[in-house]
């Protein structure tokens, strides 16, 4: 059995930037441990799976099937749009795990629909945690929790970019997923963040979509405004678009193709 597999770099506008997802695009449903089996090989953080008899999307980590995933979203509408499947100003629904998800494509642009997060502000967070991730305690504006993730606002986009956490230590402790966020010191963008989860074998994502659908809410509140432009500050770096309506979440981007073969079941 051969099926076509894809590699796509979402919400960057070249290659070798922004997120890296597999994409497997098929008519009927693979069993779920071939979908284990090709996101071990894949490699990356998330690898995409869409079964077109009924639209339903999946994504997976080489080790969990995860509930929401914003860049494998947007590489799947990518590579339809590739195929051929849809046009420029079409809008089409996945059915996933987090509910209906649509996309719209507007020319270069893919703009995602996603549900926001529900954030649940923290006193304090573990003080462990704060260890491991390099942050002094000072640093630390404010902490939310969010889908089991953490959430924490620090005092500069400085501290964010030299972050440089001691993995290992993490994974000593109960956790999923840690997004640690600041005012940007760019004028053309609104906030940073970067993203660490070696929980789930993925020590620091590029640029994490569904991130920003607690992103969008935290920053909402503090400068007052439904629009952003966000900058996740990986190696790799991303740029996401944003608007908050309610209590949905619109993340756009753009995505380009780096891989596309089949692979040999």
């Amino acid at each position: 059995m051969n099926v076509e597999i894809y590699q796509v770099d979402s919400f960057a506008s070249g290659p070798f930037r922004g997120n890296p997802a597999g994409v497997c695009i098929t008519e009927h449903p693979l069993p779920e441990e071939t979908m284990f089996a090709i996101a071990g090989e894949m490699a990356v953080s998330e690898t995409a799976f869409l079964t077109l008899s009924d639209m339903r999307l999946r994504w997976f980590t080489p080790k969990i099937e995860v509930v929401l995933c914003g860049h494998g979203t947007l590489a799947v509408a990518h590579i339809l749009k590739q195929k051929g499947k849809v046009e420029d100003g079409d809008c089409i629904t996945f059915n996933t795990l987090s509910g209906p998800l649509t996309a719209q494509f507007k020319g270069n642009l893919i703009e995602l629909d996603f549900p926001v997060a529900k954030l649940i502000a923290s006193e304090t967070a573990d003080p462990t945690l704060i260890e491991a991730l390099g942050l002094k305690s000072e640093q630390i504006l404010s902490v939310a929790l969010f889908d089991t993730k953490v959430l924490i606002s620090v005092c500069s986009a400085e501290v964010v970019n030299k972050l440089s956490p001691n993995f290992d230590a993490m994974k000593r402790l109960e956790g999923r997923g840690v997004v640690v966020t600041a005012l940007s010191d760019n004028s053309n963008v609104d906030f940073v963040s970067r993203y660490f989860a070696p929980w789930v074998g993925v020590n620091e994502d590029p640029v994490t979509g569904s991130a920003h659908c607690a992103l969008a809410v935290y920053w909402q509140k503090v400068l007052g405004k439904n629009q952003f432009h966000a900058y996740q500050a990986s190696a790799r770096g991303g740029h996401i678009s944003i608007q908050i309506d309610g209590e949905r979440v619109k993340l756009s981007g753009t995505a380009h193709t780096v891989i596309c073969g089949q692979m040999h079941l």
